[in-house]
């Protein structure tokens, strides 16, 4: 499991610095958008993989981390979640405001004519 996770991880930072090197503004959102999935992935892999086990302390069983999983590292991405959907928001109204006002989508304002497919 650990493996495939580690996987996912990479393909999504691979993906994510692929696109934040593309010229267009809408590509490099997209590519800040996959790198923090990457994040929001790699800090819930940080609280242990674990299957069956409870979020939270219960009743007949030892307050102890082989008995419960780490509820820290889910309250961090479910709020990384909630931040990374409003800045992705942001981000496209300003690619927006920046198209009407310069009328290109290039990321230094500048279109060049045969150079991007």
């Amino acid at each position: 499991m650990e493996i495939v996770l580690a996987i996912a991880i990479a393909v999504l930072t691979a993906s994510g610095v692929y696109l934040l090197l593309r010229p267009r503004t809408f590509q490099v959102i997209m590519g800040l958008t996959l790198i923090s999935y990457a994040v929001n992935l790699f800090i819930f892999s940080m609280g242990r993989l674990k299957v069956d086990s409870e979020p939270v302390l219960t009743p007949g069983f030892a307050a102890t981390l082989a008995n419960t999983a780490d509820p820290m590292p889910q309250a961090l991405v479910l709020t990384a979640i909630v931040i990374g959907f409003a800045m992705t928001a942001l981000f496209l109204v300003v690619l927006l405001a920046s198209r009407g006002l310069t009328g290109t989508d290039h990321v230094d304002g500048e279109e060049r004519r045969g150079t991007d497919p």
